[in-house]
């Protein structure tokens, strides 16, 4: 049984979380699976939507599954998803998730890894793991909190709060919002606009970028300009620029 669909169009990669009965619960095999496709999007497409079939993107880790484990087990497990989930962030080509229902414990967690969220009208976010007697466990310690802070994490841990699409996108968890059912049309549009840059920039993007801000003050600018000097010296940049000179390349404008 296959809990990941996959789909190559144009270039993006689609992976559908297809586990609707469970709420897209992510059990071992699912993970396993995740991994195989992530790696598969990485030698074929220029970028990738995630999202879930059914009612939710993702309700988290398969609970059904940790009675049975003891701490090395769970520990071993919990890498499992931290390999994976470090594939997305730190590889080459950009991830859209496009968010509906709910995006609760893991799922947040899948979410934050990606580079880019798109959330309907529908979406909220929870991070009940302090309910159920659990912590968080697919790296959302170190990417849940880069994303909305440690306090606003301990708040949904703590109190069992639940944002909404509306107070995700006001403290910076999600960057576009979407009428119910539009968060796949409006990930396929930005991922469209996104395999349009050079690879190389991409990289440097999805990897640089938020590896700047870590470093100290002088560090963070040298980085930058070693990124900024290797990037400009290839040639496809060097062509690039010669048609933004010689206006052959598209106008920047208001988007509509």
């Amino acid at each position: 049984m296959a809990y990941i669909e996959y789909r190559l169009e144009d270039e993006i990669a689609y992976l559908t979380l297809s586990r609707p009965e469970k709420r897209n619960a992510m059990s071992d095999n699912m993970v396993a699976e995740l991994s195989e496709h992530v790696d598969r999007a990485a030698a074929e497409a220029k970028a990738v939507v995630i999202h879930g079939q059914g009612d939710h993107f993702c309700a988290g880790l398969d609970l059904s599954e940790q009675e049975i484990k003891d701490p090395l087990q769970s520990i071993m497990g919990s890498r499992t998803w931290h390999a994976v989930f470090q594939r997305i962030r730190s590889g080459a080509i950009p991830y859209f998730a496009a968010l509906h229902g709910g995006a609760i414990g893991g799922g947040l967690e899948l979410a934050a890894v990606a580079h880019v969220r798109i959330a309907d009208a529908t979406t909220f976010f929870a991070l009940p793991e302090g309910q159920r007697g659990i912590f968080l466990g697919g790296g959302g310690s170190v990417n849940i909190t880069r994303l909305m802070g440690v306090p606003r994490t301990m708040d949904l841990m703590l109190t069992g709060r639940v944002l909404s699409a509306e107070e995700a996108e006001r403290i910076g968890v999600v960057t576009y919002l979407t009428e119910a059912g539009g968060a796949v049309a409006k990930a396929t549009e930005l991922a469209k606009k996104a395999i349009t840059n050079a690879p190389l920039s991409n990289y440097a993007i999805i990897n640089a970028l938020p590896r700047v801000p870590e470093t100290g003050y002088d560090e963070g600018l040298f980085f930058e300009s070693m990124i900024a000097a290797f990037t400009q010296s290839t040639p496809e940049a060097h062509q690039r620029l010669r048609d933004f000179l010689e206006k052959r390349a598209a106008r920047i404008a208001p988007s509509s």
